[in-house]
């Protein structure tokens, strides 16, 4: 496997998710080489957003991959 030669950074930030069917959802985003949060929705045609160390009503410690479409709002913790 060939190295892409970009450098992986990893930089965490806490997250709250409200998604449009109603559920809250805290958790931890990787900003990379991003500067703020909005960057992950403005700066990348990615359909969606990984968090890590999620808290749902389900559990808690989960990675959970959400499609941006069905956000209805973020709020950074930081």
């Amino acid at each position: 496997m060939e190295e892409s030669g970009k450098p992986y950074k990893k930089e965490f930030r806490p997250i709250t998710i409200k998604t449009s069917e109603g559920s809250t959802i805290q958790g931890k985003v990787n900003l990379g080489v991003k500067e703020r949060v909005s960057e992950l929705f403005t700066k990348s045609d990615q359909a969606f957003i990984v968090l890590v160390d999620a808290t749902t009503k389900e559990g808690t410690g989960k990675v959970l991959f959400v499609n941006k479409n069905h956000i209805v709002w973020v709020e950074p913790e930081d």
